[in-house]
């Protein structure tokens, strides 16, 4: 949102209803970043003023748990009523998600914080509203008794990922570490569960894979892990267009307000978020606690702020060295203006229904 500033310095001679309407419209501004009477849903949803917009498009993904409890509790339907149709759309990977928002698919998007930085960078015109998880969620995958056991050895062979999302600059990353240049290494790039087939069917030596499908190959097909580093996953963003913030910044709200009901939710209510995983996902339950027990953070801050920019001013300059990219200026621009942090800091559980 964009913040502005209404001159409230009137004549000493201004009537005091002068003064009362100039505060009333300051208080209105679409997008005002400090206007909680403008996002406030309860207020929205009374009967004189009905809500901004009568659709909602929103997306879920196996990789954001808390979207996974959301569409299963209603809560979103049930809190903007008969007036606001939502509609859920599945995102197979942040690229997905990425292409979606861009397009005008959906308001509300869920990706990896790389990826939400490349779209920026590229002019995506998206900001991110709440961050959902603090994810160990890609990895470095190699068939079962592969000679291949560290990061090095991946030169000279090919890797499957998915461009533009975290799996696949977290292979850039570990490439980098390791010393291997990016043009030793012929990158496949796949849809992340084409990505799992690819491994397992033996077209690649390796895969930068996404769990929740990465733990279920390795508990299905006894791939295993080489490389693992909790630092190399940047957390999980969720993701509004400009548009539907500066139209309808109510109901953006209650989509925030929805997501932090859901986190406490969940954080009270392992075994049911497991379940309602294994079920979306259609993986073992073991599977899915290891997902959500081992590998899911979601005891985040939810206002995006310094520690996600700490993580994304690493991967910034990777995107450019590999030409994702085009300048390190549109990586600095696009860091001053992906976050809008206002709708995390504003957010009250307390006005949702359900």
């Amino acid at each position: 949102m964009t913040l502005r500033t209404t001159d409230l310095h009137r004549p000493a001679a201004a009537t005091a209803l002068a003064l009362a309407t100039a505060l009333a419209l300051a208080g209105c501004v679409p997008g005002e970043g400090s206007a909680p009477a403008a996002a406030d849903p309860t207020a929205a949803s009374s009967d004189d003023a009905g809500w901004s917009t009568d659709t909602l498009d929103i997306d879920f993904a196996t990789y954001n748990p808390l979207s996974l409890v959301i569409k299963e509790q209603g809560w979103l339907e049930e809190t903007l009523g008969d007036d606001v149709t939502v509609t859920w759309v599945q995102s197979a990977g942040s690229n997905k998600a990425n292409e979606a928002l861009r397009a005008g698919a959906v308001d509300v998007g869920s990706t990896a914080g790389s990826a939400a930085l490349l779209a920026r960078s590229n002019g995506s015109p998206i900001r991110t509203i709440d961050i959902y998880s603090q994810p160990e969620w890609a990895a470095i995958v190699v068939p079962a008794g592969s000679d291949i056991t560290s990061v090095a050895d991946l030169a000279g062979t090919s890797v499957a990922a998915t461009k533009g999302t975290d799996p696949y600059f977290f292979l850039l990353q570990a490439l980098g570490e390791a010393g291997v240049p990016l043009d030793q290494v012929e990158v496949q790039n796949l849809q992340h569960a084409d990505g799992r087939t690819a491994l397992e069917q033996g077209s690649v030596a390796a895969w930068s894979g996404l769990d929740p499908i990465m733990a279920a190959s390795e508990a299905e097909s006894g791939t295993q892990l080489i490389y693992r580093n909790v630092d190399f996953n940047s957390y999980g963003f969720l993701n509004a267009t400009e548009e539907f913030l500066e139209t309808s910044p109510d109901v953006a709200q209650v989509v925030v307000d929805t997501y932090e009901k859901a986190r406490a939710w969940a954080q009270e209510n392992p075994d049911e978020v497991v379940a309602i995983l294994a079920e979306v996902a259609g993986i073992d339950p073991a599977v899915a606690a290891r997902v959500i027990g081992e590998r899911t953070n979601l005891a985040v801050d939810p206002v995006p702020g310094d520690a996600q920019r700490e993580v994304l001013e690493v991967v910034g300059p990777i995107f450019v060295e590999s030409g994702d990219v085009a300048s390190q200026d549109d990586i600095d621009r696009a860091l001053d203006e992906l976050f809008e942090p206002t709708y995390a800091q504003d957010a009250d559980p307390a006005r949702v229904d359900g």
